[in-house]
């Protein structure tokens, strides 16, 4: 357990993304690439608007700034 512990603690970005890329890997060869893009869009846009929340931004305001007229 202290191995784990020291592992996440020094490597936790390269732990996170050894195990998002494996999770990735498997819907690739059980559903396809294009059906795990989608899910990996869905997944990377389900974290920015929740970190969005957290930053409690308005969304009036955000839809707004991407939507203006140019």
């Amino acid at each position: 357990m202290e191995i784990l512990q020291e592992i996440l603690r020094k490597h936790l970005g390269k732990a996170v993304g050894i195990i998002l890329g494996l999770i990735y890997g498997l819907i690739a060869i059980k559903f396809g690439f294009f059906k795990a893009l989608f899910v990996a869009i869905c997944v990377v846009l389900g974290y920015y608007i929740g970190k969005r929340l957290d930053e409690k931004v308005d969304f009036r305001e955000f839809f707004s700034s991407i939507f203006r007229e140019r």
